[in-house]
């Protein structure tokens, strides 16, 4: 295993938050704790690198709030100066970790995503029922609060085996320490990473790769496939599914302090259609679950009511419209698509 020296310095040096800065402002540069950043920029750049030169900086706190995307999420929001520095801080942790990253790891991660993940889980499925003519069963986990119950101290255990600079451990604990969730019971064994951290995305993949390192290399599973805290494992023995439950069960609460959501523990014959990623996936199709069809229409009637009052271009529009066909392009849904096009008329005219 590779140990990385001296990376505090490419963190903070100038042009990487400069770097960083831009990468951030994409998407943002008419909000308004943007446009007050921006005001000042340099002084704030140059400042922010002093503090963590000195190691006087402080993470601040978060403003919080919820979002529905399709399920309601609790959403914690870094100051701009601190979500800058994540962009910083990610930009040179993400190629020491990607490289251990297991190849079926969806999440997150470049050149990968929810669509070749399902692309994955098809490829994985004919494998198993040797081109649909044996069964294959589906053992799919959830698990229950992954980011809120996120142990720190396990969390730097983990990150802290790949870095050895004393300057970079300081600036992850300080990071890390930023936030605690709900479920922290005792002080000194916090718990919880914020969702809207650009760093908790990669801290979820280095956390949850522990769980890949296990299935893929102690429990020698060929078929297994995650995106973010969601997972399968494909085999053909349905005895042997249940098996492993017991098996991740045991590991997820003794080396990461996790627990599998009781409720959405699943073992079904793909055969059946396997609900994943968005997607119901059957041996010759794959169809968008209904609540990502409704989600769909919902959103396209929401966006095509902006633009009738005024508050959306049509340039806007279409790159709307054309976003969520693609979603529906990813699946066998023909009909779904010309039923959302009439219904996009239909929309426009009334």
């Amino acid at each position: 295993m590779r140990v990385f020296h001296n990376i505090f310095d490419q963190i903070i040096n100038i042009e990487n938050l400069v770097t960083s800065w831009r990468e951030f402002r994409i998407g943002k540069k008419h909000r308004r704790d943007t446009l007050i950043f921006e005001y000042r920029l340099e002084d704030n750049l140059w400042y922010l690198r002093r503090v963590l030169e000195d190691r006087t900086y402080k993470h601040s706190g978060y403003f919080s709030f919820f979002v529905q995307d399709p399920k309601v999420r609790h959403i914690h929001k870094a100051s701009v100066r601190d979500r800058v520095l994540h962009h910083a801080i990610v930009k040179h942790l993400n190629p020491i970790f990607e490289p251990t990253f297991i190849y079926d790891s969806y999440s997150c991660r470049i050149n990968k995503g929810t669509h070749r993940g399902i692309k994955a889980f098809t490829k994985h499925a004919r494998q198993v029922s040797k081109n649909w003519t044996s069964t294959c069963w589906v053992l799919k986990c959830d698990i229950r609060k992954f980011f809120a119950t996120i142990d720190h101290n396990v969390l730097l255990d983990i990150l802290f085996r790949h870095i050895a600079d004393p300057d970079t451990r300081w600036l992850l604990r300080e990071v890390v320490s930023s936030f605690r969730s709900e479920f922290t019971v005792d002080p000194e064994n916090p718990k919880g990473v914020p969702i809207g951290n650009l760093t908790s995305q990669l801290f979820a993949n280095v956390y949850l790769n522990e769980l890949d390192q296990f299935v893929k290399h102690q429990l020698k599973e060929k078929h297994y496939i995650r995106y973010a805290d969601d997972f399968v494992i494909l085999h053909p023995q349905r005895d042997h599914c249940l098996d492993i439950v017991k098996r991740i069960t045991t590991f997820l609460k003794e080396f990461l302090k996790l627990e599998l959501h009781p409720n959405k523990v699943t073992v079904r014959k793909f055969s059946q259609g396997v609900d994943f990623l968005g997607y119901v996936s059957f041996p010759h199709f794959v169809i968008p679950r209904n609540k990502t069809r409704n989600r769909v229409f919902n959103k396209i009637h929401d966006n095509i009511l902006l633009y009738k009052r005024g508050q959306w271009t049509l340039e806007s529009l279409n790159q709307s419209i054309h976003s969520y066909l693609g979603i529906l392009s990813h699946s066998n849904s023909f009909d779904l698509q010309q039923e959302l096009e009439n219904q996009i008329f239909f929309w426009l005219t009334e």
